[in-house]
């Protein structure tokens, strides 16, 4: 019964389109979490880091349900650039407008 569960789920992963693939790995890493950084960058300088992202969201409107131009999620102000969360530096909301040039990985 086991196999036949594991066969089933085989296929149903790959008979699904490449986009129904992505949504259901986000997913996964929506209800696991991830160890996200969020670089934000003025040109070729970094100008602001957040660490310890669980995710980073798109807005909808609440009436029209349209994506709305910016993303957004919680994570430690990394003020000292160090990659790490110091004692000092709080956890808070933050968005990035669509037109900031931005960067956003899983801590290694």
């Amino acid at each position: 019964m086991r196999r036949i569960l594991f066969v089933l789920i085989f296929l149903g992963l790959f008979g699904c389109t490449q986009e129904a693939q992505n949504q259901l790995g986000r997913s996964i890493q929506n209800w696991t979490g991830t160890n996200g950084v969020l670089e934000v960058y003025s040109g070729e300088k970094l100008v602001q880091r957040f660490v310890k992202i669980d995710k980073l969201s798109t807005a909808y409107g609440t009436s029209d349900q349209q994506a709305r131009g910016y993303r957004f999620g919680y994570g430690v102000n990394d003020i000292n650039l160090d990659g790490q969360a110091g004692a000092n530096e709080k956890k808070v909301y933050f968005e990035v407008s669509e037109f900031s040039t931005y960067v956003f990985y899983e801590q290694p």
